[in-house]
This record gives C-alpha cells, structure tokens and sequence, in this order.
C-alpha cells in the first residue's frame, strides 16, 4: 500500500481540479471570441496537424514554440512534449485532438503564472524553496524527502528551469490522478498490482 497527501485527499467533493490547472473537465479562462469566430488557436493547432487532425509530440513542440507560449523562456523539450501528450491520451494513441490542445494550453497558462510568481528575478529558473511553495499551493502536502527527490529529478544545479517545472508538474498530476482512481475511500491508500505499477508509472 501507499500513502500520499494529494490535492482533495479526503475531500470527495474538491477534486478535480482542486489546487491544481487543467484537472479534467473544460478548459476554463478561454472563451473570448465570438460565438461562430473561428478559434484563434486552432491556427496553431491546423497548421502541424495531420488529416486526422491529431497531433504527435514533435508536431507540439513545433506548435507550442509557433505560439510563443513560453514566452522569454526556453522552448519545450521533446520529452516534456511527450508527456503533455501522456496527460491527455486517453485512448492511449499517442496523439492528441484539438479539445485536448485547448486543455493543455489552459494547464500552461496556469503553470505559466504559478512559475512567474516564483520566478521572481526573473532568472528563468526557480530556487528548490520555491518550487516547494509552488507544489504546496497545487494542494500537495508531501514530505521533505519527496520534495527533494523531485529538486533533484529536475533542477539543474539546485535551480529548475521552466521546462522541467511544466514537467515535473505534470507528472505530480498524472501520478495523482492514476492513485486517486485506486484510492476508493478517500483513505490517502492505494493498492497496485505490479504490472498495474509498471503501467502507471511507465506512462506518467
């Protein structure tokens, strides 16, 4: 069994969503066109998609970094490409469609915030205090031994720079998500099979 404090742990009623950007449900904060315009990001999104109107990891970065989402930041790295995508393949195809873009973008632009906040010299890069503030504030109340085992996943000489703050990011939400599904009671246990495991966490 494992125990962990995650967003709305014994809180039936506050997650998703709770304490953490772009938990299921709609994208919010994004609906300031018209009714009938056509969506400003789907320009974006059409121009890398296939016939299928899917895109694949590489087609993201390349999508991502046209948009200028990250600002003044580096672009995003393939491999945290590949676990937007990871986030929100639900079908397991690795790709992603156009209501699962919007999705991510929403989560983006709330991590975007959360890092700015705490990027306060505006380095680029978050100190190890800070980026355990900014865990906190997603509604995660973990031990100090987990905190530094994901500094030291993701800083690069005791900093993290905004690629790897999305990343890390986002697999504190995946993980949470796959334990909450086997957390039935609300309990803060769950149990895994081990291929159940391998699964979960390969994936994430």
């Amino acid at each position: 069994c494992i125990k962990m404090a995650y967003p709305g742990y014994n809180q039936p009623d506050a997650y998703p969503g709770y304490g953490h950007p772009g938990a299921y449900g709609p994208p919010g904060g994004y609906s300031g066109y018209p009714p009938g315009a056509i969506d400003p990001l789907f320009g974006y999104f059409s121009a890398v998609a296939g016939h299928d109107q899917q895109i694949d990891a590489r087609e993201l970065q390349t999508c991502l970094t046209s948009s200028g989402i990250g600002g003044s930041y580096q672009q995003f790295s393939l491999e945290t490409c590949r676990i937007m995508i990871n986030m929100l393949d639900r079908d397991y195809s690795g790709k992603m469609g156009f209501t699962e873009f919007k999705e991510l973008w929403n989560a983006l632009n709330q991590w975007k915030t959360t890092f700015m906040i705490y990027d306060r010299d505006r380095s680029g890069t978050v100190e190890p205090h800070e980026m355990h503030q900014a865990i906190a504030s997603w509604g995660y109340n973990l031990s100090g031994q987990a905190l530094n085992i994901i500094i030291k996943r993701y800083s690069d000489n005791g900093r993290i720079k905004f690629d790897d703050f999305v990343s890390a990011a986002i697999r504190l939400r995946m993980l949470t998500d796959h334990f909450r599904r086997r957390d039935a009671t609300q309990s803060g246990y769950a149990s895994f099979a081990f291929d159940d495991f391998i699964q979960v966490t390969m994936f994430s």
